[in-house]
Parts: C-alpha cells; structure tokens; sequence
C-alpha cells in the first residue's frame, strides 16, 4: 500500500504503517495535551498504541487461519480506521472462509476475556463513551473497545468481517458469486448508512462509510471477473498486438516506442523471443527523472513476471495478476516464446464487454448466458 513505512516483520508477514496513522496518533496527542496536558497526552497515546495492538492481533487472527489453507500473507497495514491485512487470495470454499473471516473477531474477544475476567476489567458500555477519559482506566477501556471491535466486525455488511462470514454462510446454498453480491449490496447500503449519521455525530463515520462502499463494489467486482473468466481461454483474452522491448535498449528508445503507441505496459524479451520483464510507463518516467536517458531497460524493468501457457484459462491468468503483485502476465507457446499479454486492464475490458450485452447474448468465449 503505498503511502506506507514497514516497521518490521510478524513471522513472514510485514507490518506496515501508513502515513495517515502517524499523524492521526499525532494528532491524538495533541489534542490530548491541550485538553489534559503532558500527563493525558501521553496517556492517550499509550492507549491509542495498545489499541492498535489489539487491532493488529486482530488481523494477524485472520492471517493465521488463512495460512492453515494455505493463502499467502504478504503484510498488513495499520490506518487510522483499522487494520487491513492483505491475503494473495480469499478462499472460496465456504468452510474456508466462514473460519479465516470469524478468526479476527475471536482474537478480540479472547483479550476482552483476558482483561475482564482475569484482570478485573468492567468492560461496560459506559466505558465505550468515556473511551477519551482518563478518569476510566486503561483496562476498563480497552476491554470496553475490544467489545466494540467484536461487535462492530460482526455487522453482517461487507466487507466487514461480518459481511464475509455472511458470504460464507450464503455460498452454501446460492454459490460464490451470488452471495457476494447479496453481501456487497448489504455492505453499500450500510456505507450509506454510515455516512448518513457520520453528517450528524461522528466525522470519522463518513471516512468509514467511502471505505466500506468502495471496499464493497471493489470485491463485488473481482468475484465477477473471476466468474466470468472461468471458462474463458486465456489465448481468447491476452492481447497479441503490442511492441516489445530490448534488455539491452537505452531508456531514450523506449520513451520512443511509448509515444508512437498507446500501450501502459511494454514486454522485455530476449533475443530468443523469451519474456525476461515487463517495463511500465511509470517506470520509464521514473527512471528518466533518477538516472537520465542513459539508463538501460534491463535496469529499471519489473522482472520476475508470471507466464501460463496459451492452452491455459483466463482464471489462472487472473489468479496470478491478483496474488503475484505483477504488471501482466505472459502468454508462451511451446517453446516459452512469447505470444501475448495478460492485463488487469484487458481483463476489465472483458468484463465492461459482458456487462454491456443483453442477457443471453455471446460475443466471443464470454457472455450474459453464464449469468444464469
């Protein structure tokens, strides 16, 4: 995520802090001060950060159980309206699911168990309101915002941990697709909802409320594409017109090729027609502005680039655009020469292609039809 500093590692998994969040503490402390002085500045920081240390136990739940179905955990980013952390693929099986989204909400309610009954906390509602004093206890508040936090994650509204173990529970009976949809209608909904009160009480509620909204289109989104490339050949989906680029090749000529064409993303193969990287138009820019038009493809490409075979399907192609972070991915013959490109713009073009027909009208390998 951009805008965000790593701060270390949690067995494999790197944990990340966005920007956003070290001003967000910094302005909790000031405001702190001016209230309380030195005393309850630091007192509210030091609750901020235990805070958001049950947040992150929270998410490292999720990455637990993930990992016990095999689902890489590449890092988690702590913002200031929670923690998200990022898995190379949510697993489809109901079962699967219904356990990683429910792993968070445990975690919480396993240290609300902790503070209350072995440490004495109250945890009452009250607390929850008085959550800035520092009149409340530490205990008492924190165990009073691990409750909330279970209460809150379990809102049956994607994409809240809630929302998903809702998926989980309707993909029984209706399947993947369909009850992603139910959920993101019901997340949509309740981000109007959120934005609605965040008008007249709470202003965070408005940045929770695009959050949820966009969150919710998003996943909604990328279940119907890969529904929809499922039975799709990828040889019928990759693009086979685009220019290549020379390892070898000064930035200067690429900056060339980029203006003669419209392509956002230029193959680098070798001399054998092999796919060695991937040079974006950003990288080009990037490396014209740190190094100079003296700068050579092979130093500033994107290397390490997926390739599938052109007998595979669009799902896998997919697959690997989502869980390998990666520009494209490369469509070889037999020979491991490269014949095409895979995008997630080619594969959103797809997708306005299939929304934009009739029902039960078939252009190509995809169509309305599998809607049904």
């Amino acid at each position: 995520m951009s805008w965000s500093v790593n701060i270390g590692t949690i067995a494999g998994t790197a944990v990340r802090i966005h920007l956003t969040f070290v001003l967000f503490l910094a302005w909790i402390f000031g405001a702190s001060w001016v209230q309380g002085g030195p005393a309850a500045a630091w007192n509210g920081l030091a609750f901020m950060i235990l805070l958001f240390a049950c947040v992150l136990a929270h998410e490292f739940g999720h990455i637990a159980v993930a990992r016990r179905f095999g689902v890489r955990t590449p890092d988690v980013t702590l913002l200031p309206i929670g923690g998200v952390a990022r898995l190379e693929r949510i697993p489809e099986k109901p079962a699967e699911e219904f356990l990683v989204a429910i792993a968070g909400p445990m975690v919480n309610v396993v240290i609300a168990a902790v503070l209350i009954v072995l440490l004495g906390a109250h945890g009452a509602a009250n607390d929850l309101v008085a959550v800035e004093s520092t009149r409340v206890s530490m205990l008492d508040r924190l165990a009073a915002v691990n409750v909330f936090l279970v209460l809150f994650n379990l809102i049956p509204a994607f994409p809240m941990d809630g929302g998903r173990v809702l998926r989980a529970l309707l993909a029984i009976r209706l399947g993947h697709v369909r009850a992603t949809e139910i959920a993101a209608t019901i997340g949509q909904f309740t981000a109007f909802a959120f934005g609605f009160l965040g008008l007249f009480g709470n202003p965070i509620l408005i940045f929770i409320a695009i959050f949820v909204y966009l969150a919710a289109s998003s996943e909604a989104q990328l279940v119907a594409i890969r529904a929809m490339s499922r039975d799709v050949p990828v040889s019928a989906a990759m693009i086979t017109s685009y220019a290549t680029l020379a390892p070898d090749e000064p930035i200067e000529a690429a900056i060339e090729t980029l203006l003669r064409t419209s392509q956002q993303e230029f193959p680098v193969v070798d001399p054998a027609g092999r796919l060695v990287g991937v040079l974006s138009r950003a990288d080009m820019i990037r490396a014209l502005k740190n190094v100079g038009p003296q700068a050579v493809v092979a130093e500033v490409m994107t290397t390490e680039i997926p390739i599938m075979s052109h007998r595979g399907r669009l799902e896998h192609a997919f697959r690997m655009l989502q869980e390998k972070q990666k520009p494209a991915v490369g469509v070889v013959d037999a020979s491991h020469r490269l014949i095409g490109l895979v995008t997630s713009e080619t594969v959103g073009e797809m997708l306005m292609v299939r929304d934009a027909l009739p029902k039960n009208t078939r252009i190509g390998p995809w169509g309305r039809a599998a809607d049904a």
